[in-house]
């Protein structure tokens, strides 16, 4: 796999660092996931749904195939392993509050002393310098800030909804993803590591050039109910079917706006779809409406399958994940005890993923990673008994 023999050290919490190392992990990264020794580690151990085997469904699909260390960073003797463990690492990730790793003594500076080919990877709300550097927030509070929640706004109520997704959780992710990857790269020519400052703020904001237009062009916020992508217009919105179902019209080329108009024999209203999107294209809408409401969701299934336009009829995550084809792409799977997993999205021709679904106990290789540290035996159960690891 592309990972094989890639040592990775996971601080961090949550979602957005921990899918990320899970990515790392699927392709052959050994992650080890730095757990506090609180009594529960990662929080998402304890949150959420569990199944009938007693594992959280969101700990299930954040820490498959990593191993866990329980280990107390307030002990120097915790701090000295974690810098040991540092040494022989390729990666380093960690998602506190800016500040704090330094305070512990497990910082870039600290780490990178000991292993200049570290890549140190920092995840945060608002990075590691500015004005919000030591504000709390997690990703609803993201979104608020960077507008993006404000481009939910209810096409009828104007009100702003919390988003479906944590985009500002996942868009770090993957930059953080790439970051390190590129990082790695550069290493191998320079044999240098590096610091990633990377911030959920920033993640989120750099995903805004398709609707960043009335923002850059006009100076002016976006009003969602107007622009291409929220129901401004047409052939790019959401139309009610009459049992109660949804049916979204999603690609605003002409040429499916003829096939789709075609097919419903209404092909003299093709010029509202060549119209910028916004109230002119009002009297193609109110057609929609109105043709969609006059039948059930099951109906417009079977009309649109032979239109080659794009559409889609609204489906829960449940419909998603049972539906066939979200298994032949891979991205649901199921493990030997009949648990299912959301599957790694990531593949190669020649190096598949291989994702192990195996789950770690809370601090359950804390005495084997010690002793690949170089300690002794005897002073890794030391320890051990004092609740260091």
């Amino acid at each position: 796999m592309k990972l094989d023999g890639l040592k990775v050290l996971d601080l961090s919490a949550f979602l957005p660092g921990p899918h990320m190392t899970m990515m790392m992990a699927d392709h052959g990264a050994d992650v080890i996931m730095v757990e506090p020794a609180n009594g529960v580690g990662e929080p998402v151990r304890e949150i959420g749904e569990r199944t009938p085997d007693g594992w959280s469904v969101w700990f299930r699909n954040v820490a498959r195939g990593k191993r866990s260390l329980k280990l107390n960073l307030k002990d120097p003797a915790g701090v000295e392993l974690l810098l040991k463990l540092a040494e022989q690492a390729d990666v380093f990730v960690e998602a506190f509050r800016p500040g704090v790793v330094t305070r512990l003594g497990v910082g870039y500076e600290a780490v990178s002393a000991r292993n200049p080919k570290i890549v140190y990877c920092s995840i945060s709300a608002f990075g590691q310098t500015g004005q919000h550097v030591q504000k709390p927030a997690h990703d609803l509070v993201v979104q608020a800030m960077t507008g993006l929640m404000d481009l939910g706004r209810g096409l009828s109520d104007g009100q702003p909804a919390a988003p479906g997704i944590a985009f500002a959780d996942a868009s770090s992710s993957l930059m953080a993803l790439s970051a390190i990857l590129m990082a790695l790269y550069r290493r191998e020519k320079t044999g240098e590591g590096d610091y990633i400052d990377m911030s959920m703020y920033d993640a989120a904001i750099a995903w805004t050039p398709n609707v960043l237009g009335p923002t850059f062009g006009k100076g002016v916020a976006p009003e969602p109910k107007k622009m291409r992508s929220f129901g401004g217009a047409a052939m790019n919105s959401i139309y009610p079917t009459s049992d109660g179902g949804f049916i979204v019209i999603g690609g605003s080329e002409v040429k499916f706006a003829e096939n789709l108009l075609t097919a419903l024999g209404r092909v003299d209203l093709l010029p509202y779809a060549k119209i910028p999107p916004g109230d002119e294209q009002e009297p193609l809408k109110a057609f929609f409406r109105e043709t969609f409401a006059s039948n059930t969701q099951a109906h417009w299934e079977e009309f649109l399958a032979p239109v080659d336009c794009c559409w889609a009829a609204v489906r829960n995550l449940k419909e998603a994940f049972d539906d066939p084809f979200t298994a032949e792409r891979g991205m649901v799977f199921t493990d030997a005890e009949g648990n299912r997993h959301v599957g790694p999205p990531i593949r190669f021709a020649k190096e598949p993923p291989r994702p192990n679904p195996k789950l770690a106990e809370f601090g359950e290789h804390s005495v084997e990673i010690a002793r690949e540290a170089g300690l002794s035996a005897a002073e890794a159960e030391a320890l051990k008994g004092r609740g260091v690891i």
